[in-house]
């Protein structure tokens, strides 16, 4: 008997399921798509942010096309809910990423919620943004086994080097 079946199996579902349905999915992540073109680094739930960096570089490789483009500009059109962004988008976005190909985003988790719900939370940026970098925590690797290992073989070196 298995533990999950529910996750090897899709039955037909593509996305996450978030909001009240289809409709509210889509509004919810085209605020957040103007959202991020606007300020270029949001704070929001892991689940969102993660299903976010899809669109954040589709919207990118569109926009590449041209803002002569009918289909480029029909995307942005459609995703940015706020329409003083498209300029933004094709002026200031496009060409910083004209030299890149795929993965315009970056994803770095935050501490959870405390006061609600505890939820995973998310920061999600447009690379080469102009506010400083968000420090990321290195684990402490001098725990792990193959560092312990090394660790003890350099010790037992050392006293047998010492020793002779």
């Amino acid at each position: 008997m298995r533990l999950f079946p529910g996750l090897l199996v899709s039955h037909g579902r593509v996305a996450r399921r978030m909001g009240l349905g289809p409709r509210s999915r889509l509004d919810m992540l085209r605020n957040l798509l103007t959202a991020l073109v606007r300020h270029e680094r949001i704070e929001t739930t892991w689940a969102r942010a993660d299903e976010l960096t899809f669109y954040a570089n589709k919207i990118i490789d569109y926009g590449k096309r041209g803002d002569t483009n009918e289909k480029a500009m029909k995307m942005a059109d459609f995703w940015l809910t706020e329409k003083d962004l498209i300029h933004k988008l094709f002026k200031v976005l496009v060409p910083r990423f004209s030299l890149h190909n795929g993965n315009y985003t970056s994803m770095y988790q935050i501490p959870n919620r405390e006061n609600l719900d505890r939820a995973k939370m998310a920061v999600i940026e447009y690379k080469g943004n102009p506010f400083p970098p968000l420090p990321v925590n290195k684990r402490d690797n001098d725990k792990t086994l193959i560092n312990q290992l090394l660790l003890g073989y350099r010790q037992e070196n050392s006293l047998q080097g010492s020793s002779s």
